[in-house]
């Protein structure tokens, strides 16, 4: 190829509701991104994987063509049915493709408008189902939009039946079924895959704190049908009403699952942590524990509090003391470095056991259980990365960088109109990152403030690189505590026994972890926009009911088009157009935390009250207007 601005790349697709799209390259830190314009993506899908000539241009922008494609990892399509000269078409979700798709159906072609689910065949799709209900709708409409495989192939799920018959057995690993040990979790879970024990202080006042983790890979195998099957997905997905989960469920929730009275294999990280909340050994080895007992976070956090116990379960909380001890070391120490707790509120989607509608929203806000474990598995989870690097063995580790100046400067601006005085200057440091969390945590403002500093944070990254963890304040960090939903774990997990048992067949820059890593960056991703769609989509619905309703809200977002604003009692968000609001035209400050017209400002942290004028669920979007004064 002669043209110093062209150039061959591998990658993938998205597209874009307005019919143009991205062609992003595959093996780029930070990802690399080239227009495509609406004729160049006819007859592609988002997620295809694809070759593409990249230009670029004198402004340094580029842009893809010819595209040829590679691979397609979905094979399901949704839509809405239209009829083109008494033909069926397909109408697809306007986030996965920008064509209507020639459908084929034995016996009458669905009426227009009906959604359907079909399967891809070629250039056509095959009608495989009529979707009757709104909430069969929008979750075919996730699922198939964000490509989460809902099928598990027959070989996959061969082995996995296979994995059930393995027995739980020692042979050779540490027998801790007589130390104390519990889970805890939210009474509907099913994939328990973490138990901690705490053993009462030494001598010197230190307390070991063993975190004991399903051994997943005791019963997966690398590079079988079922291990390939988990590393496409490479996570679990949380859908309100529906879980996908990354192993088979017989296995996930049954067989690896750390149910109480029952022998179970793991993997334990032992930290023995010093009356100032320094952990000063780590031990990490093969195990068979034992549940004592399966607690709720309800039933811990009436202890921790109140020392409520619930009948028949007294003798569990014998050693329960002893957590509110880690807990108390664990947040000290977190204190002396800075960061951010990673429990925080959370509203949850309450369904109709029937209809799979939305019949509530409820703001939870973290108990001192949730407190107690997210506290224990950080900790497990710095340990191992730090046990891994002092062994030279190498990782999948989770890294989250320094925010930059932009991002500081905005977040200072943001507390500097509500009065706080950060005194970040021009870097930010965990530790006044930590002070800033604590100025604001009893502020009316927090949740509008909280939100542009997750924003300035930005989001954490899986790499082969270890490095720091801004956010939590952690030198070192990795996944290890949830290897039947998370393949990054899953991946650690072998590295460890690899080491264990003397098989070291890795090195430190081995480019299947590097792919391994930005794959596991790509399925998280979809897997959290997955997540985020189906919660949206069921909250407009619900909101759908009380339109005209007036509501006091925050705002806690200024977007090019409109001021976002958040509900106080349910924290539903919502836009305000800025051609509905009064006294325009509107323009965004350059910070991008307020909006102002000639004779009117509304910016982040204000206090508005909102009606709701219209919604679509299918798209999880609320339009609100400001509501009449009086």
């Amino acid at each position: 190829m002669s043209d110093p601005n062209t150039r061959q790349a591998r990658g993938l697709v998205s597209v874009h509701p307005r019919g143009f799209g991205f062609f992003t390259e595959e093996d780029t830190d930070p990802p690399r991104s080239s227009f495509v314009t609406p004729p160049e993506l006819n007859a592609f899908l988002a997620d295809d994987v694809v070759e593409a000539l990249v230009t670029a241009g004198e402004d340094g922008r580029t842009t893809a063509s010819n595209l040829r494609l590679i691979d397609r990892p979905r094979s399901e399509l949704f839509g809405t049915v239209i009829i083109h000269r008494g033909v069926a078409h397909l109408k697809v979700d306007r986030e996965v493709a920008n064509t209507d798709w020639a459908m084929v159906h034995e016996g009458p072609a669905p009426a227009a408008g009906a959604h359907v689910l079909a399967r891809i065949e070629g250039t056509k799709v095959v009608l495989v189902e009529v979707l009757d209900t709104p909430d069969a709708q929008t979750l075919a409409q996730v699922i198939a939009r964000h490509g989460i495989a809902t099928v598990v192939p027959p070989a996959a799920l061969a082995e996995a039946e296979r994995a059930r018959k393995l027995p739980h057995t020692v042979n050779g690993r540490r027998d801790l079924r007589e130390v104390p040990t519990v889970t805890i979790d939210a009474a509907s879970t099913r994939d328990i895959d973490d138990a901690i024990s705490v053993l009462p202080a030494d001598e010197d006042g230190a307390v070991r704190l063993l975190v004991s983790i399903a051994d997943v890979s005791a019963f997966v195998p690398a590079g079988g049908a079922l291990d390939q099957d988990a590393r496409a997905r490479a996570t679990s997905v949380y859908l309100a009403g529906r879980v996908i989960p990354m192993l088979p469920d017989g296995l996930s929730s049954e067989w690896i699952s750390l149910l109480p009275g029952v022998d179970r294999m793991c993997l334990t990280a032992e930290l023995r942590i010093d009356p100032e909340g320094t952990v000063v050994a780590v031990d990490v080895y093969e195990s068979l524990i034992r549940s004592w007992s399966r607690l709720t976070y309800d039933e811990v956090a009436d202890f921790l509090d109140h020392g409520d116990v619930s009948p028949g379960i007294e003798p569990v909380f014998e050693a329960a003391p002893w957590w509110r001890t880690v807990s108390a070391r664990l947040h000290m120490a977190r204190t002396r470095r800075g960061g951010v707790e990673v429990a925080r509120d959370e509203t949850f989607v309450v369904l109709d056991a029937v209809t799979g509608l939305a019949t509530g929203i409820e703001a939870h806000q973290p108990t001192s259980a949730h407190v107690l474990i997210e506290r224990c598995m950080v900790a497990a989870n710095e340990a191992v990365a730090r046990w891994l690097v002092e062994r030279g063995v190498p990782g999948v580790y989770r890294v989250h960088d320094v925010p930059g100046p932009d991002a500081v400067q905005e977040l200072s601006a943001v507390a500097e109109r509500f009065g706080y005085a950060s005194g970040f200057g021009t870097k930010l440091s965990p530790l006044s990152l930590a002070a800033f969390d604590h100025q604001i945590a009893t502020s009316p403002s927090e949740p509008a403030i909280r939100g542009v500093l997750l924003r300035s944070l930005g989001p954490a990254r899986y790499t082969v690189f270890p490095s720091t963890h801004f956010g939590l304040g952690a030198p070192l960090y990795l996944h290890f505590t949830s290897p039947i939903r998370r393949y990054a774990d899953l991946a650690v997990h072998r590295l460890v026994k690899s080491y264990l048992h003397g098989t070291r067949t890795w090195s430190m820059r081995d480019p299947a972890l590097e792919s391994l890593a930005r794959h596991i960056n790509l399925r998280a991703r979809l897997a959290a926009r997955a997540e985020t769609d189906r919660h949206r989509m069921l909250v407009a619905g619900y909101m759908t009911r009380h339109i005209g309703e007036h509501f006091s809200a925050r705002v806690v977002k200024v977007r090019p088009f409109g001021v976002v604003a958040q509900i106080d009692t349910t924290l539903v968000e919502g836009t305000l157009p800025f051609e509905a609001l009064p006294d325009g035209p509107y323009t965004v400050e350059p910070s991008g935390g307020a909006a102002r017209s000639p004779t009117k400002r509304y910016a982040v942290g204000d206090a508005v009250r909102v009606t709701v004028v219209k919604t679509d669920p299918s798209l999880g979007r609320i339009e609100l207007s400001l509501a009449p004064k009086g």
